[in-house]
């Protein structure tokens, strides 16, 4: 086994390294050994030290939600974990993992930056490696940043599509049985001989009663148990079979006890019965498909929302209507903004439309709307702790858009706990996340900043407790540059 001055000699990095430099080196460093499938650096350690794998195959990995997902392999003779101590990272975003068997030299952070110091030989490498690295991370960062939130929102899409979906189904079975019964019924009247008085009040009581059901207001537990007892007593009173049954959905259509003295009136007393059975069958059926139509219609206005989240069948760059963009958002998040937050919105009705990518700048609203959400469930459920009443606070999220001379203005602010001063000019910085190991990756902000700079407009932050604002500024004027970039 070659010593380790002989090991580092044949390191690319350290080929023209003076001899005196690469004793010094030596000096400084330690070695370790690692075998196959254990962790050399876990996600969240101290970033200081970089590395030097001698021997081996190491796999960095980072871990979001429940899954690893892998950044990079590195061979033998090759530095990494440079990026963390190069940006200043206090913490390794990300593990590092033996694949087989390595041998690793370890260079604290102090003396690495001394020997980048020295040596101009070393620093060109590193720099241009680094730079290298970093844009395949990033590109790989945001690509599976993208695809995080592609993962969000279809889970908010299949989480408010499943009530209507489910209701609709539900809702076609129901009315699939009410067909089978509604002939049989209607056969059982007939053969009742009733006079042509009779069936005429018939055919108008049906019209009648469909056009109360949809025009009937809907009551309060109290009242509707109430009228539900009247019209029961009156239904065994006249002994009409399973009248408890009934009473629920004539009520729910407006139906009283005065209507069913009508109803009782002009027909016998032998066919009120059948008649009342057969007229809360159709009146149920009229509610199913009220409840299809309904459910229908959420489907439908969801499935509005993601095609215009997503600008689908539309051309990448065109004039759009920032509010369009903010509330599909909204309608995408639904879902999260369902525990208990508010939503209040302040929009200049007279916003010009601006020319933008759609679809990019809704990953803005999405990136930004989600974290205040974030922030918010934290603030409450801390806020809740403390004071055993969870409506001390209510957690708001103020939308506002405002039309500035030659600039769109959208400010998306939350009432949460705020971000610290001490890392506020770090909020937009690849990596930086304030989430938990495993929580975040630290790109949504760096993407958002990105977003916002290829439309030449700018985003800022200010942050005190109970006042954290995003403020995004859109150039009405960069249309031009916009168009003329995606001609090139």
């Amino acid at each position: 086994m070659l010593d380790i001055k002989d090991a580092l000699r044949q390191v690319p990095l350290f080929t023209e390294l003076p001899e005196a430099k690469l004793d010094w080196l030596c000096e400084q460093g330690i070695e370790v050994w690692r075998q196959a499938g254990e962790i050399h650096r876990a996600e969240g350690d101290p970033a200081d030290h970089v590395f030097v794998l001698l021997e081996g195959e190491v796999r960095i990995t980072q871990k979001v939600g429940e899954q690893e997902i892998v950044l990079a392999t590195y061979e033998p003779q090759t530095l990494f974990g440079e990026l963390p101590v190069l940006m200043g990272q206090e913490y390794f975003w990300a593990s590092g993992r033996a694949v087989t068997q390595c041998h690793i030299f370890e260079l604290p952070k102090d003396a690495f930056w001394q020997l980048l110091a020295a040596c101009s030989c070393v620093t060109k490498v590193i720099l241009r490696t680094m730079a290298l690295r970093m844009q395949d991370f990033q590109n790989l960062s945001q690509q599976r940043e993208k695809l995080a939130a592609l993962g969000t929102l279809a889970a908010g899409l299949a989480h408010e599509m499943n009530n209507p979906a489910a209701a609709v189904i539900r809702g076609a079975t129901n009315l699939q049985d009410i067909f089978e019964e509604l002939p049989c019924m209607a056969l059982k009247l007939n053969q009742q001989q009733m006079t042509k008085a009779q069936l005429e009040f018939l055919a108008d009581l049906q019209c009648d009663v469909t056009k109360r059901a949809t025009l009937a207001p809907r009551l309060d537990p109290l009242t509707q148990s109430d009228k539900e007892e009247e019209v029961t007593d009156w239904l065994d009173a006249h002994d009409v079979s399973d009248g408890w049954k009934l009473a629920p959905t004539l009520v729910q259509a407006g139906l009283d006890t005065q209507w069913l003295e009508t109803v009782a009136k002009n027909v016998s007393a032998d066919s009120l019965s059948d008649v009342l059975i057969w007229i809360t069958t159709t009146l149920t059926g009229v509610g199913v498909l009220s409840e299809i139509e309904q459910g229908s219609a959420r489907i439908s206005h969801l499935v509005k929302a993601i095609k215009d989240y997503s600008y689908m069948d539309q051309a990448p760059l065109q004039e759009i209507d920032v509010h369009e963009g903010l509330e599909s958002t909204l309608t995408i998040l639904s879902h999260k903004l369902k525990k208990g937050i508010v939503v209040r919105r302040e929009y200049d009705l007279n916003l010009p439309r601006i020319t933008a990518y759609g679809s990019e700048l809704n990953q803005v609203w999405t990136n930004l709307i989600d974290n205040a959400i974030a922030a918010l469930g934290l603030v409450a459920r801390d806020w809740g702790l403390k004071t055993g009443n969870t409506q001390s606070l209510i957690p708001t999220i103020l939308i506002r858009t405002k039309h500035e001379h030659d600039r769109v203005l959208v400010e998306i602010a939350d009432n949460g706990s705020g971000i610290p001063p001490e890392i506020q000019h770090r909020i937009f910085e690849p990596f930086f996340t304030t989430k938990g190991v495993g929580e975040g990756t630290g790109l949504g902000l760096d993407m958002t900043y990105r977003i916002v700079a290829k439309h030449y407009g700018n985003i800022s932050l200010t942050s005190t407790p109970g006042d954290t604002r995003f403020l995004v500024r859109l150039p009405i004027a960069a249309n031009n540059k916009l168009i003329e970039r995606e001609i090139a």
